[in-house]
């Protein structure tokens, strides 16, 4: 490190003491400056017209031509020491393009020379250095020459010993070798150290540096070579003026961005971007105007850059004081500083410095400069790199993640303490090879990267000798002929993402699949049944659970649903999937597994939840299932096969027996089903339903048969094929796609339409009753239609009596009150469907003044066999009594169940005992109920039935009652049977 610093000193030491003490190596003898007169010329003229004038001039030492490209005439009257022989006149002017000599007194011609024509002549006028000489053996008292310029010049005349002029001339190429090889020597330096490691800057700065050489050419007189070769006469002055505009061009694009993060922070960036604009219009007029014209541009140029360069510099010292930043601002300003004072001393005729300070001094002085701001610069960077590779150091050891470096083999050359503690004691640097801690496979993928510069990343995992397995994600890539990569632990985020994934697809409570998940695996299955696997689907459902939930909570009811899936599970093989869909619904798809397969399947997890009670803490419960099992068709959508299933479910809970119920595919129920969801499809799609129309099954009167024709509306529907379309299959679409209110709408307008065209051949009929369904009753839109069909029909509204289950009637007691009483002001009745069924309390009779009781069917069949359902029936038509209101019995099926209702006192009854459902021509053709009766032996029953006494003031119309002969008006409505 001593000899690297001492070797350099030792050398600038000797170099000072060459300077100062060593003999020069280019003695001269003093030159001796000659006094000229001199006069400018603008028209042609001939030596001896110019000679008398001259003489009448001013003798001077020196010419300025203030950018005059005219001919200047001067003549020299030479002292006798200065024409001795071996005595020259040398005239250094650089900016001389030509000069012709004449002897004053004879006006012989001494010699001729021209740059732009030839290098020179054999007489006595010879180029010598950056100017001319006149050589002879004798020179002449008197010497008049013309001389021609372009540029600032000025003219001189010197006389000297002629053996001075070698040593001149050796020194003169020496000072030019040595300026341009060492410019250009450094400049290709800079465009090297640019080019490696891509650095525009050094880029700019070697192209400055060989524009600054050219520019210490055109000062110091030898720009008309390059390299050792002549330039072309008529290329010099374009040139140099291009030399100008560029130099000036290089030194403010340097500028810019050499200081561009330090111009933005001083917001000065703005104006040195104007500059560097401003350099463009530089350049075309070097290309375009004369040089005389192009140099009073380059000098405006020139300074309104120094002006706003020198600002920015300023400013950019001031705040940063960055010592790089101050060698090049030494660099610059030298540059710049020079060539403003050489452009002005030539302009405005200043002395002095002139001949000392110019482009060729300023180009030494900036190129030196400006090679101690790159040392500087090197030796921050030098500085940075350190600092930088002791944080890099520091990351490496401190950072969280692993870092590690593998050689060929696959051995460890290098890992920081995060990856030692990751990978644990067996991982020893210089020893250990991936495979000695990782899975094979993983060295694999490492080593068959895809070239070098290509991040490879997978996962992999490390058994600690704790016997804990970690997750790690690795991230390498080839970095010439090692790999470079990265370590991190990512067991928790992998649990966390894997916990994630679970409650993704699994029910949070029992752990089995929720519906997402489910749903994933019947999409997987319909696509190996396109591939001929079978597939079964599996509706379960708990049978009264929800008794569970409200009788000892919701903790108890879900310990219940844990348990029934642990039970569910058992009997499933890997390929079988359960899933919650709903409280206490589940699903079980069968991957791969035939029908037969899947009955004996659903059999057995019928029988695990039965086998045993379910025990919460000291509690037991029986939990009950049914299942509804199908075999999946290969067209069938995941939302079908889910309502298939749970229609069969729903069917296995009404059977009651087994628990299951199985749908095999093209099966009688099966294509029922289909054709419920085809229906489904068209009424959820809006489209006009085709085939419906209507029955009536007659309610005849057990008191009064002959005189009344009474009837219920029903709902019925032909397929496109002409069969018959199960009523319930229409009402579970219509339900299913939301659409019932439009079905009852059409039943509505249907009934209606029909009532008022055959008003006249109905005389006897008191009532027709019609169904509304829940949804449409919760329908306002359909609510305020119906009120509008009912207006328009008014004559015949008063004949209607709409049915409401006595479940939908309680829902909303306020709604289903306001309802009952807009139908009333519009003449119609209201009777309450299925009473008994429900959830029957007397205190909402009094809130829901029905006109009618229709009790339930379930009360009727067989009522004879079961005693406890006649107390009921007698209890019913007691309460509508004392209530004022008509009881209907349905479901009336033979003559001992009609005969009952009669001594019971029911007022009327429907069912088969009595009439099927017939057509309208049919109810139209009859005169009364009891010509619909099929059954004679009921017929005769009921027509031969004496009339009660008390009822025999009623008139027979419903609810209109006639006037009491014996008591006066009554004051109740009624419905005389």
């Amino acid at each position: 490190m001593l000899a690297a610093f001492l070797v350099p000193l030792l050398a600038a030491l000797l170099s000072v003491w060459a300077l100062w003490s060593w003999p020069d190596e280019y003695p001269v003898s003093k030159a001796r400056l000659l006094a000229f007169t001199a006069t400018v010329v603008d028209t042609p003229q001939s030596p001896a017209e110019v000679r008398d004038g001259l003489d009448r001039q001013v003798l001077r030492t020196d010419w300025d031509t203030h950018l005059s490209e005219r001919p200047l005439w001067f003549s020299v009257r030479l002292a006798p020491q200065d024409r001795a022989p071996g005595r020259v006149i040398d005239f250094p002017s650089r900016h001389a393009t030509a000069m012709r000599c004449w002897d004053g007194d004879t006006l012989q011609p001494l010699g001729k020379i021209d740059r732009r024509a030839d290098p020179g002549s054999a007489e006595g006028l010879r180029p010598s250095r950056a100017g001319f000489v006149l050589a002879m053996p004798q020179l002449p008292a008197h010497v008049l020459c013309e001389a021609r310029f372009v540029g600032p010049a000025r003219f001189s005349a010197v006389g000297r010993a002629a053996a001075d002029l070698p040593v001149l001339e050796r020194q003169f190429h020496r000072d030019a070798g040595w300026l341009d090889g060492g410019l250009l020597l450094m400049a290709l330096f800079t465009l090297v150290v640019g080019i490696l490691n891509r650095e525009r800057t050094y880029l700019i700065f070697a192209a400055w540096l060989v524009i600054n050489q050219r520019m210490a050419a055109l000062s110091g007189g030898w720009d008309y070579q390059w390299l050792g070769h002549l330039v072309p006469a008529d290329w010099l002055t374009p040139m140099r003026q291009m030399t100008l505009a560029l130099y000036s061009t290089a030194t403010v694009v340097l500028f810019r961005f050499l200081f561009e993060s330090d111009l933005e922070r001083t917001r000065t960036l703005r104006g040195v971007r104007l500059v560097v604009l401003a350099c463009l219009p530089v350049l075309a007029a070097a290309l375009v105007l004369p040089y005389r014209h192009f140099l009073p541009v380059i000098w405006i140029a020139t300074a309104v850059g120094v002006c706003v360069l020198g600002y920015a510099l300023a400013v950019i010292l001031a705040r940063t004081r960055s010592s790089v930043a101050l060698w090049y601002a030494a660099a610059m300003a030298i540059a710049l500083g020079a060539s403003l004072y050489e452009v002005i001393a030539a302009a405005i005729g200043l002395k002095g410095l002139i001949a000392t300070i110019n482009s060729t001094t300023a180009a030494l002085a900036s190129s030196l400069l400006a090679s101690l701001a790159i040392a500087e610069q090197f030796r921050q960077e030098h500085l940075q790199r350190l600092a930088l590779q002791a944080e890099l150091q520091h990351t490496f050891d401190f950072l969280p993640i692993g870092l590690f470096t593998l050689d060929t083999q696959g051995r460890f050359i290098s890992a920081n303490p995060a990856a030692v503690a990751l990978a644990g004691p067996g991982l020893d640097v210089g020893r250990t090879h991936w495979e000695d801690l990782f899975p094979v496979h993983d060295w694999t993928q490492l080593q068959h990267g895809e070239g070098a510069g290509r991040t490879v990343e997978f996962e992999t995992r490390l058994m600690h000798e704790d016997g804990e397995t970690r997750r790690f994600l690795v991230r390498a890539a080839r970095a010439g002929d090692k790999i470079e990569g990265t370590l991190q632990d990512i067991t928790d985020k992998v649990r966390a993402h894997e916990h994630l994934q679970f409650l993704a697809d699994h029910d949070p409570l029992t752990k089995v699949m929720n519906r997402r998940g489910i749903e994933a695996c019947l999409r997987r299955g319909l696509q190996r049944l396109r591939r001929g696997k079978p597939l079964a689907v599996a509706y379960l459902d708990l049978d009264r659970f929800k008794l569970i939930n409200d009788l000892y909570g919701h903790v108890a009811g879900d310990a219940v649903l844990q348990q029934v899936c642990e039970r569910a599970k058992k009997p499933l093989s890997p390929h079988m999937y359960l899933g919650r869909i709903g409280g206490d619904e589940f699903l079980l798809v069968m991957l791969d597994t035939p029908l037969q397969r899947a009955e004996t399947v659903c059999r057995d997890v019928l029988l695990h939840l039965m086998k045993e009670p379910f025990t919460v803490g000291e509690r037991a419960f029986q939990v009950r299932g049914s299942i509804g099992l199908i075999e999946v068709w290969s067209n069938a959508s995941p939302k079908d096969i889910v309502a298939t299933a749970d229609r069969a479910c729903r069917e296995a809970k009404r059977a009651r027996a087994s628990g299951l119920v199985v749908y095999e595919h093209g099966s009688r129920a099966f294509r029922e089903h289909e054709a419920e969801m085809q229906l489904v499809e068209r009424l959820a799609a809006g489209q006009k339903i085709e085939g419906l129309f209507l029955e009536m099954q007659p309610i005849v009167s057990l008191r009064h048969p002959s005189q009344s024709l009474n009837f219920e509306v029903l709902l019925r529907m032909h397929d496109e094929h002409g069969n018959r379309v199960p009523t319930e299959r229409l009402i579970r679409a219509g339900e299913s796609a939301g659409r019932m209110s439009l079905i009852d709408r059409w039943v509505v307008e249907s009934a209606l339409q029909w009532l008022t065209e055959h008003e006249t051949r109905l005389p006897q009929n008191q009532f027709v009753c019609l169904n509304l369904s829940g949804a449409s009753l919760n329908d306002e839109r359909f609510i305020e239609d119906m009120y509008d069909t009912l207006e328009r029909h008014r004559g015949v509204a008063h004949r209607l009596c709409f049915e409401v289950t006595e479940s939908v009637a309680l829902h909303d007691i306020a709604n289903t009150r306001r309802f009952i009483d807009r139908l009333r002001s519009h003449g119609a009745r209201l009777a309450l469907d299925d009473f008994g069924a429900g959830y029957t309390s007397f205190s909402y009779l009094k809130d829901l003044p029905a006109d009618i009781l229709k009790i339930d069917g379930s009360f009727i069949v067989n009522m004879n066999r079961h005693p406890a359902n006649i107390a009921i029936v007698e209890a019913i038509v007691s309460l509508a009594q004392n209530l004022g209101m008509k009881t209907i019995a349905e479901w009336a099926e033979d003559f001992e169940t009609v005969e009952t209702l009669a001594e019971i006192g029911v007022d009327f009854v429907q069912g088969y005992a009595l009439s099927r459902p017939v057509s309208a021509e049919q109810i139209l053709a009859a005169q009364s109920g009891a010509d619909l009766i099929a059954d004679a032996r009921v017929g005769e029953y009921l027509n031969s039935a004496a009339p009660d006494d008390d009822l025999a003031h009623v008139d027979w119309v419903l609810g209109h009652p006639g006037p009491d002969k014996t008591d006066g008006p009554s004051q109740s409505r009624s419905i005389s049977g």
